[in-house]
């Protein structure tokens, strides 16, 4: 393959869809290190952050998405869309890029759209098991769709999806043999068990009330819990932080908080989903009901119907949460069987399978 290889990636708005991007870009460069690589993103949103803090150039698209309820965001929409078109059709035409790869974001649709349309072959990227407004548009001129899930094939055309699984950290590979490490990361007793709770960077508010309304309990049963409350509600809760319970706004070491977990409770985002899978603990699932076509609980429930964890919906927290929970803390057979089921459903070679695809499109369409 030429050495001057150039490639654009876009994808963005959350952590969901940054972080699989900056993990196809780094396997592209470890195997072509003189490969060119530009993100494409939305302007003000944290890709225009994250992804010069991973040493990768980025220009940004003034885009955003479309509003599910009428507001006057909704009616310069059209503006930025146009906008966004040209400045893309720009950056391709400037960049010359040999394959555009887009890992779901606002800026992808506009960015894959003007790439396929002027003949550069693309890539799409879904990471749900449900795919959204824009990858189903982009699909019926992509080349190839790396999918996470069997049940996309449903909405894409089959020849051209290849099931590779979603890129996650390769520190989440090994993280049995850093139990030991992660208890003392986290100044935990060996001999407590150890509830981890994921809400995202942000938070999660439900999740966060949860986990208030069941304090006492956590001590009673002296359970150790790493709460990570996110961001936007670490002035709420921090005053829990007490003997057992550890509050944090963001958790840098993923892979220590994973090690020390005996079980996790966390929302489903694609990403997540896909790290839990590979590392393997039996994990509670509440997904987000404010995400656009309600894809957390399809990537939930996709998992829960193999037996390979715990769905429960929000608004059926109060119902269901004590006993099945607490249960679950109690019953090491139902634990076991959870973490060996979905651990069969982990794909640890995702990044690696994405870019041999990206490979294998840029040697077909160079013939």
């Amino acid at each position: 393959m030429s050495k001057n290889l150039k490639i654009i990636i876009s994808g963005g708005g959350t952590g969901g869809h940054i972080y699989p991007a900056i993990a196809i870009a780094d396997e592209v460069k470890s195997r072509y290190p003189d490969a060119e690589i530009l993100f494409v993103g939305a302007k003000d949103r944290m890709e225009m952050e994250k992804v010069p803090q991973a040493g990768y150039d980025i220009k940004g698209l003034w885009i955003t998405g479309i509003q599910r309820k009428l507001t006057l965001k909704n009616l310069i929409f059209p503006f930025k869309l146009l906008s966004s078109l040209y400045n893309a059709k720009k950056i391709i035409k400037e960049f010359k890029p040999d394959v555009a790869i887009g890992t779901g974001g606002f800026a992808s649709g506009p960015l894959l759209h003007v790439a396929a349309n002027n003949g550069v072959p693309t890539m799409v990227q879904e990471q749900n098991s449900y795919p959204g407004i824009t990858n189903k548009a982009l699909a019926k001129k992509a080349h190839v769709i790396c999918a996470a899930y069997d049940e996309v094939k449903r909405f894409f055309p089959e020849d051209k999806v290849r099931k590779t699984g979603n890129p996650v950290r390769q520190d989440l590979l090994n993280i049995d043999d850093k139990r030991e490490k992660a208890q003392t990361f986290f100044h935990l007793n060996p001999n407590k068990q150890t509830v981890l709770v994921l809400g995202g960077s942000l938070g999660a508010r439900r999740i966060n009330e949860l986990i208030a309304e069941n304090i006492d309990k956590f001590q009673q049963k002296d359970i150790q819990v790493i709460w990570q409350c996110g961001k936007l509600y670490i002035e709420d809760y921090k005053k829990y932080q007490k003997g057992d319970i550890q509050v944090h706004q963001f958790l840098n070491q993923m892979d220590l908080a994973y090690a020390a977990a005996d079980v996790i409770i966390s929302r489903a985002g694609a990403g997540s989903v896909s790290e839990l899978s590979i590392v393997g603990k039996p994990v509670v699932f509440i997904p987000s009901p404010n995400v656009a076509e309600d894809h957390q609980t399809k990537n939930a429930l996709a998992i829960s119907s193999k037996n390979a964890a715990i769905t429960i919906a929000e608004n059926e927290l109060d119902k269901k949460f004590d006993s099945t929970f607490f249960n679950l803390l109690g019953n090491a057979e139902k634990q076991n069987e959870l973490s060996l089921n979905i651990k069969k459903i982990a794909l640890p070679n995702a990044t690696r399978a994405i870019v041999d695809e990206i490979d294998k499109l840029i040697s077909r369409t160079k013939k």
